[in-house]
């Protein structure tokens, strides 16, 4: 039996995928729920695992190259025998036939698009795979098999309770191996897909009359900037003293904590109390979220932009928040962030003030009902309360709001309560 392994859909709005790379090459053994490939979804790096058991026959879609998802991009050979004959079909020298019946192949076809996608959406949303497997990483899983740890006495600490490198190393007390530079020869276990990402061929330089296609990040970022144009927005904007926050910015920053971990869990509580501007309009109805899960607007170095997402950020401190921050930042920009991690933001905030920028109007995010806009923090003449001229910092933001959501009272009564913590309990952020 020959056996088509097909382009998954690794999210809702995935239309086609980018091979990354192959982790196996024809003639290797796979395993049933092995990593075979790295596809490159609409803002990660995936791993995509195996529905069957048998041998990779042959490669239909080249690393580098794309395919629409449900495209078959592989073979795989039950026994080594078929193996040939999966790479005759693979070349069109072979008929169809032999591999099933055409009902056969659209039944086959339909559940294997599930299937291979199953795996990765389970490490992204449950705790463990629908065949009961307990969800680890390749890293992890070479990582075990190096310093001989028996996966199954593990507990995960990743998204949803996958096991992470930092797991299996925690389990003998000492420093995981840091992956190689260059991809190594395909051993016997999973490779794992981290340094062939960061070998990634870079954007090429544009140059004067060429046409540089987008990639497949920018298009993804596209798609979500035309579905914005549907939506009734409006902009607030508001003026804020940062002086307070300034000035606690500068006892926390030699322990980690980030402007970005201050900003966020500033709109993070005062979010609690106007729990309409974290809502978003689905089906005629506002949807109120069980959480405040901040996003934040990362620019991409080879292009396009993502939003990581700082889960729970109400109830995080400041410290975690700028550790988990860094992270996913770091993960974000090697193309490691599960779906979960950059897609279930309730509230969005964009921060071009680090550039100098003092002030502009941010695009809603699909599926949002807020984003906010950062401009610099900079001294600013003002008149005090008693009459003098005095010089404070002060930022300018701007919100943009669904109006099916939250109308401009709305809007200016949350910049109020926020103006007012940063500007005169900044310190309560810390508790």
């Amino acid at each position: 039996m020959i056996y088509e392994v097909f382009m998954p859909a690794l999210s809702s709005t995935m239309t086609e995928g980018k091979i990354v790379s192959w982790v196996k090459e024809p003639g290797d053994k796979v395993e049933k729920g092995e990593t075979v490939v790295v596809v490159e979804s609409d803002k990660a790096d995936m791993d995509v695992e195996s529905f069957y058991e048998g041998y990779l026959g042959a490669i239909v879609v080249p690393a580098g190259e794309t395919a629409p998802v449900g495209d078959a991009i592989a073979l795989i050979a039950e026994t080594e025998a078929e193996i040939a004959t999966a790479q005759q079909q693979a070349s069109g020298k072979a008929q169809a036939a032999p591999v099933e019946t055409p009902g056969a192949i659209a039944d086959t076809k339909q559940e294997a698009v599930a299937a291979v996608a199953a795996p990765t959406a389970t490490q992204n949303g449950g705790s463990t795979p629908s065949n009961g497997r307990t969800v680890v990483s390749p890293r992890a899983r070479k990582l075990a098999k190096e310093l001989k740890v028996n996966l199954a006495t593990l507990r995960g600490s990743g998204p949803h309770g996958r096991i992470v490198a930092e797991d299996v190393e925690a389990a003998v007390g000492k420093p995981a191996v840091k992956a190689p530079t260059s991809p190594p020869p395909p051993p016997p276990s999973v490779t794992p897909p981290v340094p062939k990402v960061a070998a990634a061929a870079p954007v090429a330089p544009a140059v004067a009359g060429q046409q540089v296609p987008l990639t497949t990040l920018q298009n993804a970022v596209v798609r979500n900037m035309v579905a914005s144009l549907e939506v009734p927005t409006y902009h607030v904007g508001y003026t804020i003293t940062t002086d307070n926050l300034d000035k606690l910015y500068k006892q926390v920053k030699s322990k980690g904590v980030t402007m970005t971990a201050l900003l966020a869990k500033a709109v993070a509580v005062t979010l609690q109390k106007h729990p309409l501007l974290n809502a978003s309009y689905v089906n005629q109805s506002i949807s109120y979220p069980s959480a405040i899960n901040v996003a934040v607007a990362v620019a991409m170095e080879d292009g396009g932009l993502i939003t990581p997402v700082l889960q729970n950020a109400d109830q995080a401190d400041l410290y975690t928040l700028s550790r988990i921050w860094k992270d996913l930042v770091d993960r974000a920009r090697a193309k490691q962030l599960q779906p979960v991690e950059y897609n279930s933001g309730t509230f969005t905030i964009s921060n071009l003030g680090m550039f100098g920028v003092d002030r502009f109007d941010a695009i809603l995010p699909p599926g949002t009902g807020a984003i906010l806009a950062v401009g610099a923090s900079i001294p600013t003449v003002v008149a005090t309360d008693d009459g003098m001229l005095g010089v404070k910092r002060q930022m300018q933001v701007n919100l943009t709001c669904d109006h099916r959501v939250a109308y401009g009272a709305h809007a200016a009564a949350f910049l109020k309560d926020l103006a007012k913590l940063i500007d005169t309990n900044a310190q309560s952020l810390t508790l």
